[in-house]
């Protein structure tokens, strides 16, 4: 008879089931985790609400694959391995990245592996069941990193967002004499945030609509902080670049109105970095991007190979982790999760614990 665990699935949109699923059975070069903590993304909410960029409109366009376990911002103690795994050993504290490569395409071959083209990314394929669950199957082809000794059940748990947001930063290209933009300071803007802030650029201005987020944003190295439902931060951006606008505007919010917001504070030959998700269609003047101020356009999907760099950072005390898990609750108590996360003001990023 197979071993069963607590898991919250996802059958379709709305329909989360938190219920008894099979522990996954490993195979060659494969560890199992006891998963010790889970962060709730932005993705995983718009997933629970229909978002078109999980779902699709229809079968062939639609990512996930239900029904599948979500959650992608784990880590767990190894308690089982394969007889080939090498390198790796029961009771090790570890994390994987959040995409499991095929190592086959050409971005793999290439070490682009965060593009792979099977785009497996945890808790939305059936054969990649993530993290909101009692245990996680670490495919062969994951890449695997050791969580320190020291670092706390929070620390670890952001290891995977913080990564995000360094790699938008690195696409970024920041320079000590720009002025950056972070829009959207949850706990991957807060973090964008205090990294930038450790480039010594010329400014560092972080955007929310949250008081309580703008607070943080000063903490974690803005130099000025703008509500949107304030004030009009485009004009506010050129008051402060003698007219110019900023160098570097970062989207890490999945706001739609922040997109055109970005445009317009970017000075001429500005770089604006899209690193959020939004939950359907964003419409833009794509003249301002061309024939008006010549901008350079940069995308920015997951965290490429930033994570033994935020392991050392964190280490380190360079990146800041106090404060950004907001919340913390039982696995079963998911629904009182998301909610906190979608829509209690004083959230950042909300974890949830399978098994204490």
């Amino acid at each position: 008879m197979s071993r069963t665990m607590k898991a919250l699935v996802s059958y379709a949109p709305y329909d989360n089931r938190y219920e008894d699923f099979p522990v996954p059975e490993i195979g060659k070069g494969e560890l199992l985790l006891k998963v010790k903590g889970c962060g709730i993304c932005a993705g995983d909410v718009k997933s629970y609400h229909g978002g078109i960029r999980i779902w699709g409109t229809s079968e062939e366009n639609r990512y996930i694959e239900a029904p599948c376990i979500g959650g992608h911002e784990f880590y767990g103690e190894i308690v089982e391995k394969a007889e080939d795994v090498t390198g790796y050993e029961v009771g090790e504290v570890i994390t994987a990245e959040q995409v499991i490569p095929c190592g086959e395409c050409k971005f793999c071959r290439e070490g682009k592996y965060w593009m792979c083209t099977r785009s497996a990314v945890f808790g939305f394929k059936q054969y990649a069941n993530g993290g909101f669950a009692e245990y996680v199957k670490i495919d062969k082809n994951c890449i695997k990193h050791r969580i320190p000794e020291g670092f706390t059940q929070e620390q670890a748990v952001l290891v995977e967002p913080i990564a995000c947001g360094m790699h938008a930063l690195e696409r970024a290209d920041i320079k000590h004499s720009d002025v950056v933009v972070i829009a959207g300071l949850g706990a991957i803007g807060l973090s964008m945030v205090n990294i930038a802030s450790l480039y010594l650029p010329g400014m560092v201005i972080g955007i929310d609509v949250k008081e309580n987020r703008l607070a943080m944003g000063k903490e974690f190295g803005a130099d000025v902080v703008l509500n949107p439902a304030e004030c009009n931060v485009a004009e506010e951006i050129m008051k402060l670049t003698d007219g110019l606008g900023c160098d570097v505007y970062v989207e890490a919010s999945g706001s739609p109105g922040s997109v055109t917001q970005g445009m317009d504070a970017l000075k001429n030959l500005g770089r604006y970095v899209q690193m959020g998700v939004f939950a359907k269609e964003v419409q833009a003047d794509w003249n301002v991007i061309g024939d008006g101020k010549e901008l350079t356009i940069i995308g920015s999907h997951l965290s490429a190979l930033t994570y033994p760099a935020v392991i050392k950072g964190i280490q380190k005390g360079l990146i800041r982790t106090e404060g950004l898990i907001s919340h913390r609750f039982k696995l079963e108590d998911w629904e009182e999760a998301f909610e906190t996360a979608e829509k209690a003001e004083d959230a950042v990023k909300v974890m949830l614990v399978p098994q204490e």
